[in-house]
Order: structure tokens, then C-alpha cells, then sequence
């Protein structure tokens, strides 16, 4: 019965979950020197990595949330502390999220395994590390679940993967988030996918963009419809959360894997935490604190004790995983 069980109590501004998910991207500030590597990917389109790297023969690619990018801070604070534990890091930038426009006119969605399958091979062939780990945020963390259920020939370097504050059922989740207590997140998502998809609109005249009914979008389902959907072939946005959510794939993850859901998470519903998935599983793992909010997990103002999500994960590799 692989459920974690946890003590987690930050300090009394931080157990507030709109708080604690605001503070870290609002007040947080890190910094960390990457090293860039653009790969070509196979549809003549790139990638952009950012590697942190001491000289370890374990490598761990972490993949962001919606509209990050390696310097979001949980993917700044993680590779750091991974640093210092012994671990190189490589930071996944999403196709269009490392600065710089991608060539194509997709871009990715919540469920695009194919561009984290692409990025395994890709490191597995060029580098000669002997484990990797798969760690993702949010939707990062909705790919990194749904590729190590999804595919069957995953390399063999591949030894585990953590997820953290995930929707892993996009139907529910999208719903959560469309409510006022999320009105501040939504519109935020919103503005930034509006520019992007501005900016294709202009780099692609034959996208059809309708701007007067983008400018009014409120709802993910308004910006499906109009690019999601018909750019990735979808049926419908419905159509899109089931096949995109990786919750189906769960029961077939093979690899030890950690799932971190906080229960105050105002982005989750119910159908976000799998307890019959990890009770039915001899490798895959549950952890629930009770607080948290979002991709948050501080527990006060001093960034010298805010570093509990860091060390779980740290933790589970070291006590979980099997390195070779």
C-alpha cells in the first residue's frame, strides 16, 4: 500500500492555500546558472534544455506547469537542492515556453507525451548517464504520469519519476478552476496563452484566429476551441481532457513513482487523488499533506526553511529509487 503519510505544518500565513501558492512565484527569488542545449526535434521544430550539471552519472529532467519554464522558481529552488544531493539536472522548456517562439504552430498541451518521449531518447543517445529520473509540475507532472503509463519501451536508464500538485483528471480540474476562489490564476493562465496565440495568429495567416471572441475567452474552452482543439485534432475540449488526463494511466506506471497532492490544492477536485491507484500498486506512491496549496509547500518567510517539497523529493530518490 504504497501511501506516504506526512506532518507537514507551515507556519500560519503559509497554511492558507492561496497564500502559499501565490508566495512562491510572487517573492521568491533564485537564481541558478544553466547551460542551453537546442535540440532539433524529429518534426523540424526545437526543444530548448537547460542543464545544471555537477558530474553525476544521474540525471533528473524536471518539465514545468502551464506557461512555465525552467525559471520558474519550483524548477529553479529543485534543481539547486537536487545540486547539492549529488544530482545533474536538465530543465525541460515546453515548445514556445523558453523565451523564444517555436517554428511550428503547435505548440503543447496537458497531455503531449511525444516531445517528453523524444526528450528521453534524445538523452539517453547523446549522454552516457547511467539513471534519469522524470520529475514534473502541474501539467509537467500530468506528462511525466502519463508517459511512464503510457509507453511500453521506455529506456532502460529510466528509474523513476515524481509528480507534483497535478490535475490528473483534466475534466474535473478544468471545472475547479473556471470557479471565482481561482478567478486570479485563470485569468493569469489566460492573458499569457492570449499572446501566444496572437503572435501565431501573425506568424501563420492560415490560423484562422477568431481575436474578438479571443479577447473575450474566460474559460480554457474558449482557447481549445479555437486552437487545442482543431490545431491537435481533437473531437471537442471533452474529447481533449480524457485523452490528454493522465489518471487512466496510472494503474500501468511500472517504475517507482511519487505523486505530491496537497488536499488544500484549490486547482484539484476528488478525482486528483488517487488512494485506490497507489493502494493497488506496489510501486506507485500517494503523498497528501494536508497543506500546501499549489506547487507552494513553503512553510515561512525564511527561504532557509522552505525547502520541505525539495527534500521529499530528495528523500524518495534516496530511500525509493534504485540507482544502478
Amino acid at each position: 500500500m504504497p501511501k506516504i503519510t506526512t506532518n507537514f505544518t507551515p507556519n500560519l500565513p503559509f497554511r492558507n492555500p492561496h497564500f502559499n501558492t501565490i508566495y512562491r512565484p510572487l517573492f521568491m527569488r533564485d537564481t541558478i546558472s544553466y547551460e542551453r542545449k537546442r535540440v532539433i526535434t524529429w518534426d523540424n521544430d526545437f526543444i530548448d534544455l537547460d542543464f545544471s550539471c555537477i558530474g553525476s552519472d544521474t540525471l533528473v529532467l524536471l518539465i514545468h506547469g502551464l506557461e512555465g519554464s525552467s525559471n520558474s522558481n519550483y524548477m529553479i529552488t529543485t534543481s539547486k537542492q537536487l545540486n547539492k544531493n549529488g544530482y545533474d539536472t536538465v530543465c525541460m522548456n515546453l515548445r514556445g515556453c523558453s523565451g523564444e517562439d517555436n517554428l511550428l504552430l503547435r505548440t503543447y498541451h496537458s497531455g503531449k507525451t511525444d516531445d517528453v518521449d523524444f526528450i528521453i531518447n534524445y538523452l539517453c543517445q547523446e549522454y552516457q548517464y547511467k539513471n534519469i529520473l522524470i520529475i514534473g509540475f502541474s501539467l509537467g507532472g500530468n506528462l511525466a504520469l502519463k508517459y511512464l503509463g503510457e509507453y511500453d519501451a521506455i529506456p532502460e536508464q529510466i528509474k523513476g519519476g515524481i509528480a507534483i500538485s497535478v490535475p490528473i483528471d483534466l475534466t474535473a480540474s478544468q471545472a475547479e478552476l473556471a470557479k471565482f476562489k481561482n478567478k486570479i490564476y485563470l485569468t493569469e493562465f489566460l492573458r499569457t496563452m492570449k499572446l501566444k496565440l496572437l503572435k501565431k495568429s501573425e506568424k501563420f495567416p492560415d490560423f484562422k484566429l477568431d481575436k474578438k471572441l479571443l479577447f473575450k475567452a474566460t474559460r480554457f474552452r474558449h482557447i481549445e476551441k479555437q486552437y487545442t482543439v482543431p490545431v491537435f485534432g481533437f473531437e471537442s475540449s471533452e474529447d481533449y481532457w480524457k485523452k490528454a488526463s493522465s489518471k487512466p494511466y496510472i494503474p500501468n506506471i511500472k517504475h517507482t513513482t511519487l505523486l505530491i497532492n496537497s488536499l488544500d490544492d484549490s486547482f484539484l477536485t476528488k478525482e486528483c487523488y488517487p488512494y485506490s491507484e497507489a493502494e493497488n500498486s506496489t510501486n506507485f506512491y500517494l503523498l497528501t499533506p494536508n497543506y500546501g496549496g499549489h506547487v507552494g509547500f513553503l512553510s515561512s518567510f525564511s527561504n532557509s526553511h522552505n525547502y520541505w517539497l525539495e527534500q521529499k523529493i530528495i528523500d524518495f530518490i534516496n530511500e525509493k529509487v534504485i540507482l544502478t
